[in-house]
């Protein structure tokens, strides 16, 4: 009786021996659908999660910092999706439609990370904190401006168009503490387009009788792709960052585009609503 528990005991740990033994599969697609909520689990909180395209949405709390965020598909063409955590990992993943998904919980590792935001820098000591710091700050909006360029999202339709000169504001973007404005020149002349100036300006309208307005100019904290000239028939893209803030009904944005030596000056008016509900 004694010999056979052994054997027993023996052909257990033999047998299953193999199935503990086994990799875990790198994670590099998650399937979704608009049936149900595909969950993923991360190491660190979640700070950002974007997706390439509209048919995918990729929710998480952005007030409180939370492990899981939710991603649901409607039918349409595969994209991507890229998260950040709070420690500054990145993960990417491509992300596909479909109809009958068999698994809704994805478990994420530290090691499944394809590398940090920050660069890997020079020894700190040498270095002014503050400069390191505005060149960790500078290498981020450089990198994600570069990311929404390339994103097909769109926030509405704002646009406007002067002698074949089209300005238009493509996406409004809320991240960390700041907002970034996806803008978009097409030259649609016959002539180039020399830049004088694209002027980011917050308009207050006065109300009553005498109808006034004051508009008060913002720099902003970074420019990705600013251009110096828009060739005829070319289309330039281009990144403003500001500070977060937010409008009351009697304020709006306005963006200025002028010609340098020339005439083909256009103002884009952008409503407190697409401020407040940034994407």
């Amino acid at each position: 009786m004694k010999t056979n528990i052994l054997f027993l005991l023996f052909f257990t740990s033999f047998a299953f021996r193999p199935c503990l033994a086994q990799e875990r599969k790198i994670l590099d697609t998650i399937f979704a659908n608009d049936q149900k909520n595909v969950a993923l689990f991360f190491p660190k909180p979640i700070r950002q999660g974007i997706t390439g395209s509209d048919n995918f949405v990729f929710t998480y709390n952005r007030e409180a910092e939370q492990y899981f965020g939710l991603l649901q598909a409607t039918p349409g063409k595969e994209s991507n999706l890229l998260v950040v955590s709070s420690n500054g990992s990145v993960f990417s993943y491509i992300v596909k439609y479909k109809e009958q998904l068999n698994q809704l919980n994805y478990f994420v590792l530290t090691s499944d990370t394809i590398g940090n935001e920050k660069p890997v820098v020079i020894d700190e000591s040498e270095i002014n904190k503050e400069e390191l710091k505005e060149r960790d700050k500078t290498y981020y909006y450089d990198n994600f401006c570069s990311f929404l360029v390339n994103r097909t999202q769109r926030i509405g339709r704002l646009k406007k168009r002067d002698q074949n000169i089209v300005l238009s504001v493509e996406n409004i973007v809320f991240d960390k503490e700041e907002l970034y404005f996806v803008i978009q020149i097409e030259n649609k002349s016959s002539l180039d387009y020399d830049v004088n100036f694209l002027n980011f300006g917050i308009e207050t309208r006065q109300k009553g009788k005498r109808k006034s307005s004051q508009t008060i100019y913002e720099r902003p904290l970074f420019k990705y792709s600013m251009p110096s000239k828009i060739r005829e028939g070319d289309t330039e893209k281009l990144v403003y960052v500001l500070p977060k803030f937010s409008l009351g009904d009697d304020r709006r944005v306005i963006l200025e585009l002028n010609e340098k030596n020339g005439g083909r000056s256009i103002k884009l008016k952008v409503p407190h609503k697409y401020i407040n509900n940034p994407n």
